[in-house]
């Protein structure tokens, strides 16, 4: 029998495709109900209209009934417990999975009261609740839901993210994967490259910046204002098959944001056979310590500087550091064993009668 699951979370997220596409690769039947319209190769997108507004997730509420409802899925997985997950709670279908991605957890449910008491509304209603990183756990069950806690991570392509022979010219080449936003601290990694400049004159080094966002401009100005503007590469959003070519090709990746769950671009780095400095949180001391790189206090690029010395200052501790990130990759964190895992939950859960509730009896 052909399960059909139903995905509710934003289809313009490259985290989602990835796991409709590999649960479509699986053999379930995938549907993916959205705020946006994002094809999604093997499975059906229906797009409910954008959300500018906090009230508009709950009156868009009664058209999610019905979608769902026509669908008649056999399981419905929401991922991002504040928003996305609201409205798998809301619509109807059993049984009901959630997937925490880390801000909708960590940060969100704590602005007031009501997200809070939401957030708790929610997550009391689902069957199974997986998250990436122990600490996002560990606050999910301060909520004391009735479902079973599993850790699953995104995980890394590890036949596409993998060590490959450098192709790159000389110098000193790091990697940061991480969007231009606020809380994943583009600037101060761009201060921290700065300083090792100036300690390291003679490294060739270059700073590549994957990826955008908002603070396009700001960095930009910021690079040029301490220098360094013709050492750093703004490479933007890449195909995952030129990204990983590329990222292979640098010596060391940094990712140092203020908060975080289990980084994808972490996993990836790894992946590929790199050292990497990591700010210290919860979710990054899980994968990174002295064996693979660095960790170093958000915020502080004085610290990331020197780590960023470290690190060139030693090429066979880098190798090692390498070995050693891919060989754990391997073990505990490609894609394709944390999604076959996810399949067998999904097929786990299901095996239990299906129940259609009302919201009223929920």
């Amino acid at each position: 029998m052909t399960l059909h699951l139903c995905l509710i979370g934003d289809a313009a997220s490259i985290h989602l495709r990835r796991w409709a596409e590999a649960m479509v690769e699986r053999g379930f039947r995938v549907s993916v109900v959205s705020t946006t319209a994002q094809e999604i190769e093997g499975a059906r997108v229906i797009a409910m209209g954008p959300v500018r507004h906090g009230h508009q997730w709950f009156l868009r509420l009664p058209a999610l009934r019905r979608v769902i409802r026509a669908l008649a899925p056999d399981i419905v997985h929401a991922h991002y417990i504040t928003s996305y997950g609201m409205w798998g709670a809301a619509c109807g279908r059993r049984p009901l999975v959630l997937t925490a991605w880390g801000t909708d957890i960590l940060v969100t449910p704590h602005r007031n009261t009501v997200l809070k008491a939401l957030t708790g509304w929610t997550l009391a209603r689902a069957a199974l609740i997986t998250a990436d990183s122990r600490d996002v756990l560990a606050e999910i069950r301060g909520y004391k839901p009735r479902a079973d806690l599993e850790e699953i991570f995104w995980g890394a392509d590890t036949e596409r993210f993998r060590p490959r022979e450098r192709l790159r010219g000389p110098g000193f080449h790091i990697a940061s994967l991480r969007a231009w936003e606020p809380n994943y601290c583009i600037d101060v990694v761009v201060r921290a490259f700065a300083q090792f400049v100036e300690e390291r004159p003679a490294s060739g080094a270059m700073l590549h910046l994957f990826g955008g966002g908002s603070q396009a401009a700001m960095l930009r100005e910021l690079a040029s204002h301490l220098g360094v503007t013709g050492q750093v590469m703004w490479h933007g959003w890449l195909a995952p098959e030129v990204l990983a070519e590329r990222l292979a090709a640098c010596d060391l990746s940094v990712t140092v944001p203020e908060s975080d769950a289990t980084s994808v671009s972490l996993l990836e780095s790894m992946a590929c056979g790199l050292p990497v400095i990591a700010s210290d949180l919860p979710a990054n001391r899980q994968w990174v310590d002295a064996g693979g790189g660095h960790l170093v206090a958000a915020g502080d690029a004085g610290a990331l500087a020197m780590a960023m010395c470290t690190e060139f200052d030693d090429a066979s501790m880098r190798r090692r550091q390498g070995a050693f990130n891919r060989m754990r990759i391997e073990e505990l964190g490609s894609t394709r064993s944390q999604m076959d895992r996810m399949a067998e939950l999904y097929r786990a859960i299901r095996s239990a009668p299906l129940q259609t509730v009302a919201l009223t009896n929920t």
